[in-house]
């Protein structure tokens, strides 16, 4: 049995009966993920979170899971949450290659095994976590079905300055200076830097603050922006997956028809030609869609445990 981690249920707001546990990827690196459990339960959630999220953010959509009889395991990818942190600098979002994401995969199924959660098994994923998630249902990680909620397949950068993105990611390696933050990001925690008034996460001030007190109260959770090394090797693994087919498998995808965060084109791409695929705009919804008003996030668990449950 794995070590048992810190899981601030306090802020976290799930089930009764959480648990964290310390992983140990295979290159060494030690993670953490988080389980909560749902009474009668008809299978098990894979969760992935987006960049700079942490396990306790998703404590109330494990709640709505576990309402639908489902258990909840999610996982802080290396580089952020309470999970080791690669630079000297804490605050910055940094992996070398999206590869190393597929380590944090294979910790957390093995978890899935020792604590005997039940299956099926199903994936859900959010931003960043829809690009790792992706590549692992391509590499054949054993789930059933798995929904995306506003999947990072591609970066919003405007046309001009996609090409700059690209080269400053290369340069910047070139340098040794892939540590450094990506143009117009610093050390700052968005939700506790931005105001809730357009913030381009949420449209729901009660889900806003509850991320804000998140981080307030537990400021080692908390993620400045992403190193030009993770600029560099996100744009390399969405061309990459681009290229690729979509897998054999049942899957939905909403996202708002306000993101401002992901790029939406490669989304509508990839679902148009996806033959087991669904896609949603949630109308008026921001990046967040797991994170949105109680209305939104009804009709978004339903979907998934629908196509879970069939």
């Amino acid at each position: 049995m794995s070590d048992t981690a810190p899981l601030y249920a306090g802020i976290a707001e799930g089930p009764a009966d959480g648990r964290a546990f310390w992983l140990t990827a295979a290159d060494g690196v030690r993670l953490r993920a988080a389980h909560w459990p749902a009474p009668q339960a008809k299978g098990t959630v894979l969760l992935f979170p987006g960049r700079s999220e942490y396990a306790e953010k998703y404590g109330i959509a494990a709640g709505d899971l576990a309402a639908r009889g489902y258990h909840t395991l999610v996982i802080d990818w290396r580089g952020q949450g309470l999970s080791d942190r690669a630079l000297a600098d804490p605050m910055t979002g940094h992996v070398g290659d999206f590869s190393e994401f597929q380590l944090d995969v294979e910790a957390l199924a093995d978890l899935a095994d020792t604590l005997y959660l039940p299956g099926p098994r199903h994936l859900m994923s959010h931003s960043m976590g829809g690009c790792i998630a992706l590549r692992s249902v391509m590499m054949g990680l054993p789930v059933r079905s798995a929904v995306f909620s506003a999947p990072m397949w591609g970066i919003r950068i405007t046309p001009a300055l996609r090409p700059v993105a690209t080269t400053l990611g290369w340069a910047a390696q070139w340098a040794g200076q892939s540590h450094r933050y990506a143009p117009g990001t610093s050390a700052a925690t968005y939700v506790a830097d931005a105001p809730f008034e357009d913030n381009v996460l949420t449209t729901d001030p009660e889900m806003y603050a509850l991320m804000q007190r998140q981080v307030a109260e537990h400021p080692e959770l908390g993620l400045g922006g992403p190193s030009l090394g993770w600029l560099r090797a996100a744009l390399i693994e969405c061309r990459a997956l681009a290229a690729l087919p979509a897998p054999d498998l049942p899957a939905l995808t909403m996202i708002g028809s306000r993101e401002r965060v992901v790029d939406p084109a490669p989304v509508q791409a990839r679902m148009a030609n996806w033959p087991k695929g669904r896609l949603e705009v949630v109308p008026g919804a921001e990046h967040e869609v797991i994170m949105e008003t109680a209305a939104i996030r009804a009709r978004f668990f339903d979907a998934a445990c629908a196509l879970f449950d069939g």
